[in-house]
């Protein structure tokens, strides 16, 4: 036998390599081979290699020496398990050994440790199967297409089936979908251009299917010669995104119609996030929020901050929901009304990271409430003015009748007929005096049934020059000066009689209660408080002692100067006149020094127009 003569550097080879002869025993080996298959034994010259190493494959062990001379065998490559290494794959490479002859001496074997590699490629394959996607190329040259199994079980054809690349696009739906990738695929051969997109696809079976279909193109000589890519079922995440998506516009038509925005303010960083109707919501535009929650606090009411502070403040404490109501004022200065609910996400210890909720706009409600309010109120003191009113004309009607009665019996039994004058002198003022109450009656009783007249737009300053220069020599008489700050186009909604009624009242008082030693001086003056208008007539008068007299200011047959003409009938008018157009009306006063009357009254549309 011939003597394999060793290189020392085989021992310090970084390669796992092996020396055999002919009789595959070990003449050595490297040291890298010992150490990778953990070997303790290093006297291992001259032992079988199949003894030392067993996971040899069986398929490289052959003891016919001709079987090796000038060639290199099939290339094996073999998984092990073991509870030293775990799993491993090794690639097996065994070449033969001839002298200068030809004459066969052994083998070299060389064994590469490719576990990593089979791991990925393991690892690739699993990760393919389950998120469904397979491979496909077209050789152009040769007008070959490819699919992977993974490909074929998408499109559910056989495992033998093999396309050509119109039946390959022909799967796509007809119309958009088909169409798309044709002129994808076409750009790809002409121009190189790479293309990733999501199309439906019909199975051989009549399924419609979402897959994502990617590719590029490889060119060699300025000629395209391939196509290959990538095919994905992504039939359930797409159905599940364009549901979402559906919901989601669903849901913003919905929030839009109902006027709700949504908010997500993320407690730790202190972010705010807002939708769209937020920003409706709060009259802000989108480049004028900063987005933090110093920039929703600004935009709520003076009035309500500290409340809504509060109320996030308990929110994050886990004390209570966030469930509010606040104002917010516009930049345009105009005053709305939100509700505001919210639930807060929180850690596994119960601190808070995030709130979401949503706002919605309820001026519309609280305007109505207050409108429900301020006519169960007037109701309210109407029917308390009623009731007031029926107490005295009943009073005064039963002096009043007592007092004729006695009188026309006196009348009957007098026989002088001097004393029979002075009693038909009586009678005539007591008569009189009954005619003045029932005409109250019956002023008042037109102010409850001439409610029924339509409302409609009045023009303010005309009308209250019309009452100036109806009581021009009655003002001239008392050097009145009169100021009036109102826009000639300025109208409210009024019952126009009703309307020249109390103002003509404000204006007999006002000269009625004047002092007498001063000129009467008269400012007239508005203010606009969204949809309504507040009216303030002023005089420097007489004035009243509202601590005495204020809860009865407006009661009927109420005085509170001495006056020949004083009756207390013309406030209590004024007052149920205002409420039948959906008014009010208040009075601040101070003896000497004089009074103002306010009106509240609705604004007209027209002044918008």
């Amino acid at each position: 036998m011939k003597t394999i003569e060793i290189n020392h550097d085989i021992k310090n080879s970084p390669a796992c390599m092996a020396i055999l002869d002919q009789d595959m025993r070990i003449v050595d080996c490297s040291r890298t081979f010992l150490k990778e298959s953990m070997i303790q034994d290093k006297d291992i010259h001259g032992k079988y290699f199949y003894d030392v190493f067993s996971e040899f494959p069986e398929e490289l062990r052959h003891s016919g020496s001709d079987l090796f001379v000038d060639q290199q065998l099939n290339i094996k490559m073999v998984r092990i398990s073991s509870p030293e290494q775990g799993v491993k794959w090794y690639k097996w490479k065994v070449y033969s050994l001839a002298d200068n002859n030809g004459d066969h001496l052994g083998f070299t074997i060389i064994r590469e440790d490719i576990s990593d590699l089979k791991r990925n490629e393991e690892l690739l394959e699993k990760s393919m199967n389950v998120a469904r996607v397979g491979g496909w190329e077209v050789d152009l040259i040769n007008n070959i297409v490819f699919w992977t199994d993974v490909t074929r079980e998408i499109h559910e054809v056989g495992a033998d089936y093999t396309p050509c690349l119109e039946e390959g696009i022909n799967f796509y739906k007809p119309g958009a979908d088909r169409e798309k990738i044709t002129a994808l695929v076409s750009d790809g051969i002409r121009e190189g251009k790479p293309w990733d997109t999501e199309l439906r696809i019909i199975t051989a079976k009549g399924r419609e299917l979402w897959v994502r279909a990617k590719g590029e193109a490889e060119f060699a000589a300025g000629k395209c010669i391939r196509l290959y890519g990538i095919f994905q079922d992504i039939d359930e995440k797409k159905k599940a995104e364009l549901n979402i998506q559906e919901i989601s516009e669903r849901l913003s038509l919905a929030t839009t119609a109902a006027n709700v925005g949504v908010w997500d303010y993320n407690v730790v960083d202190n972010t705010l996030v807002w939708d769209d109707n937020m920003y409706r919501l709060y009259g802000i535009r989108r480049e004028d929020f900063s987005g933090v929650y110093e920039a929703w606090e600004t935009a709520v009411h003076p009035d309500d901050q500290e409340e809504g502070k509060k109320s996030i403040q308990r929110a994050i404490a886990g004390e209570a929901e966030f469930d509010t109501e606040f104002r917010v004022i516009w930049p345009n200065g105009e005053i709305r009304f939100i509700r505001a609910f919210a639930i807060t996400q929180r850690t596994e210890s119960r601190e808070a990271l995030r709130m979401i909720g949503t706002n919605w706009d309820i001026t519309e409600i609280r305007q109505a409430e207050d409108k429900l309010k301020n006519l169960l109120d007037i109701t309210s003191e109407q029917n308390k003015s009623l009731m007031n009113f029926a107490h005295i004309v009943s009073h005064n009607l039963r002096s009043h009748a007592s007092n004729l009665s006695m009188l026309t019996a006196f009348l009957c039994k007098e026989k002088q007929e001097e004393e029979r004058m002075k009693l038909v002198e009586m009678l005539d003022e007591a008569s009189e005096s009954l005619n003045e109450t029932v005409r109250h009656l019956n002023d008042v009783v037109q102010v409850k049934t001439g409610a029924t007249e339509k409302i409609r737009p009045v023009k303010l300053l005309k009308a209250l020059k019309t009452v100036q220069n109806n009581l021009l020599l009655l003002l001239q008489e008392k050097n009145t000066q009169c100021s009036i700050d109102i826009p000639s186009d300025l109208m409210v909604n009024a019952i126009p009689a009703y309307f020249d009624s109390i103002l003509l009242n404000l204006f007999t008082n006002s000269i009625k209660y004047s002092q007498p030693d001063s000129d009467l001086q008269i400012d007239i003056r508005y203010r606009i408080n969204g949809d309504h208008l507040r009216l303030s007539f002023t005089d420097n008068g007489l004035g009243i002692d509202l601590e005495r007299y204020g809860d009865k200011i407006f009661g009927m047959y109420k005085t509170f100067h001495r006056h020949k003409d004083a009756r207390g009938i013309g406030l209590f008018i004024t007052k149920n006149q205002i409420e039948a157009m959906n008014g009010t009306i208040e009075v601040e006063s101070e003896v000497g020094k004089g009074t103002t009357f306010h009106l509240c009254l609705e604004l007209s549309e027209s002044n918008t127009d």
